[in-house]
């Protein structure tokens, strides 16, 4: 039996995508975040692990990936009292997936920074576990200028090009925030990335708190006083 013969192809639509805020409101805003959940995380629930950062002078914007699904495992229909969770990307038709958050997280800080932030003195992308990947790559991809760049729980996305590095992380400063229980670390990677930023003469920090895989409040403090 003959394979049917089935072309790829591709078509942008519009999505509606969903963010929250917290902080903001002072007469002016000095600084402003845009943190970025994890793998099965909603946004919701993520921002009040930045609660300890609200200020008026700080405003902080938490995007949720435009991808969502249930993630609890019950079987038959979802009502509900089931989870749902969101994700960066997928490997599938992943080119695609990076530019189109890329070209989100883009417009998300132009709208921002229109209300609130254009002339803020600090503008800081974290990013938390997949959320880091997703991070690195908007901040060297994509069109947004970043003072730091905060991984928390993860590194770089290993797909990123020394040339694109280097240029895209020129005149901004990298944070890793490692957990020192964190079952997820991976040290050779850790260890191959803080030499490669070395050699790119990219200026990186390592903080590494008691914790496992987890926004903890004492390093997110140290970060905001920074």
């Amino acid at each position: 039996m003959t394979e049917p013969r089935f072309s790829t192809r591709h078509l942008r639509v519009t999505r509606t995508a969903r963010y929250y805020t917290l902080g903001g409101g002072g007469e002016r805003v000095d600084e402003v975040w845009f943190a970025l959940h994890g793998y099965r995380q909603a946004a919701r629930r993520f921002a009040r692990r930045f609660e300890v950062l609200d200020a008026p002078e700080r405003i902080v914007v938490v995007p949720e990936a435009l991808s969502r699904f249930y993630v609890d495992p019950s079987p038959g229909r979802h009502g509900p009292e089931h989870r749902v969770g969101a994700s960066w990307m997928t490997r599938e038709d992943r080119d695609n997936e990076i530019a189109d958050y890329v070209a989100y997280l883009d417009a998300l800080a132009g709208e921002v920074g229109a209300t609130a932030a254009s002339a803020a003195r600090r503008r800081v992308v974290l990013g938390f576990s997949q959320g880091a990947h997703t991070a690195s790559r908007w901040v060297v991809l994509g069109r947004t200028n970043v003072h730091e760049l905060v991984l928390w729980g993860a590194g770089l996305a290993t797909d990123l090009t020394r040339e694109a590095l280097a240029a895209g992380l020129d005149g901004s400063q990298v944070t890793f925030v490692r957990g020192a229980r964190d079952r997820f670390r991976d040290r050779r990677e850790e260890e191959a990335q803080d030499a490669l930023l070395e050699e790119l003469g990219v200026t990186f920090r390592v903080l590494v708190h008691p914790g496992e895989h987890e926004i903890a409040p004492e390093p997110l403090l140290d970060i905001a006083e920074a």
